[in-house]
């Protein structure tokens, strides 16, 4: 019957349609499984519009009017006319269709890194934000939310603007240093005289402790210590390497002049001690290292090293910064 099984159909396959293939399957072989059907395409993200968001954000929508990333509704030429909130937030569409908290993305609850990478989608060729990548905030994980209230308005909203709210911000971390400003000795930014963002760029910095910089890549002090920057003909070593902290405590001190020693001799000697002396040590003994060694520091006409070495950050015509 199933001879001429190649050329026709048999009774029996006109009963069992499936009895061919069994017939003529090699041995052995495997029976392919059922091909899977073809996934679709993800379907695209679908934007809502900042005007979805005013029906249940209605403060936060209203006081955004007056926030300076209102602007963004604005940008054509970015993409996000109409959707300033979705430019920071992510797609809204299932967010406003479900209000499922899991739909939408909250920068203030994201990794620092997912934060900052979200603010700097805009601000990252911006001169003021150019080392932010580099500085010590985002090496430290304190994200862009942590200093800037993104929905506030007013002039000390999105970024503290007076400078007690300002040190207030930054006292809020760094407690330790704002205890250094209690000392006797400081600049004066418990007085609100004085702000945190006048020595440093919290957003980074060519100096350690993003100190701000002044004419172009001199340290800040000489924003305010003009007198004090030079170029000196001769100048006095530390002030050039090491800069002002190699001599005074900037935050405060409890010594005048906010010295990093009690008296001036100390702080000299710290450098001065121990260049070589010259000729015979008597007793007592004499430090120096100018041949002959006559600074008798026993004598108290000796123990003030700035009666004579009055140009101790640089001098015009002296060598030893007599005057």
């Amino acid at each position: 019957m199933f001879s001429n099984r190649w050329g026709m159909r048999s009774a029996c396959q006109n009963f069992y349609p499936g009895l061919l293939v069994l017939l003529c399957w090699p041995a052995g072989a495997q029976t392919p499984a059922p091909a899977a059907p073809a996934s679709s395409p993800a379907a695209p993200p679908v934007y809502a519009g900042s005007e979805a968001c005013q029906p249940c954000h209605e403060d936060i929508y209203n006081a955004f009017q007056k926030n300076p990333h209102q602007v963004v509704d604005s940008q054509k030429r970015r993409g996000w006319e109409g959707k300033a909130c979705e430019s920071c937030h992510g797609p809204g569409g299932a967010h406003a269709a479900s209000a499922d908290k899991a739909a939408i993305v909250n920068p203030a609850h994201l990794p620092a890194e997912q934060a900052d990478r979200d603010c700097l989608k805009c601000h990252l060729n911006q001169p003021t934000h150019i080392g932010r990548i580099q500085s010590s905030h985002a090496k430290n994980e304190v994200a862009c939310t942590a200093c800037h209230s993104i929905h506030a308005n007013g002039p000390n909203g999105l970024v503290a603007r007076k400078m007690p709210a300002v040190n207030e911000l930054c006292a809020s971390c760094h407690t330790a240093v704002w205890a250094e400003f209690q000392r006797p000795y400081k600049h004066r930014l418990p007085e609100g005289a004085m702000s945190c963002v006048d020595c440093h760029n919290p957003h980074g910095s060519i100096f350690q402790v993003n100190t701000q910089s002044y004419s172009a890549n001199e340290p800040g002090c000489f924003r305010c210590h003009g007198n004090l920057r030079g170029p000196f003909t001769f100048e006095h070593a530390p002030v050039r390497l090491e800069g002002c902290g190699s001599c005074h405590e900037p935050h405060g001190s409890a010594n005048p002049r906010m010295l990093a020693r009690a008296e001036v001799r100390f702080v000299c000697l710290e450098c001065h001690a121990n260049l070589p002396a010259q000729g015979v040590i008597k007793n007592p003994p004499a430090l120096g290292g100018v041949p002959p060694s006559f600074h008798d520091l026993f004598s108290p006409q000796f123990q003030n090293c700035t009666v004579c070495h009055i140009k101790v950050h640089g001098s015009y015509v002296n060598q030893d910064l007599l005057k």
